[in-house]
């Protein structure tokens, strides 16, 4: 059974840090984009940052670009998402994925996680 595991999500003031990690079991991943998406209320959800796990290769969203930062640890078969000079427009549930096919494309996801809430105070 496929798992995907967010955490590290919480409250920050403007300028903050934070460190959201994914904890993937349940199937090889080596063939699959990983990737970050958040939702805020009423909005849809919105691709972040994705990285293919094989080659390291990494996306951005232009909203994130130069502040975040993806990463994979195929020893700990984790991904994480280092987010630096937070902003209140950041906030949002923050949704670990995984697909084979389509890094940015939400609906191309095979595997969400449950999510993680991420609250920046102005």
């Amino acid at each position: 059974q496929v798992q995907l595991v967010e955490s590290g999500g919480g409250l920050v003031q403007a300028g903050g840090s934070l460190r959201l990690s994914c904890a993937a079991s349940g199937r090889t991943f080596s063939t699959y984009n990983m990737g970050w998406f958040r939702q805020a209320p009423g909005k849809e959800r919105e691709f972040v940052a994705a990285v293919t796990w094989s080659s390291g290769t990494t996306y951005y969203a232009d909203s994130v670009k130069g502040r975040f930062t993806i990463s994979r640890d195929s020893a700990k078969n984790t991904v994480e998402l280092q987010m630096n000079g937070l902003k209140p427009e950041d906030t949002a549930v923050y949704y670990c994925g995984a697909n084979s096919i389509s890094p940015r494309t939400a609906a191309k996801y095979d595997y969400w996680g449950q999510g993680t809430q991420v609250t920046v105070s102005s």
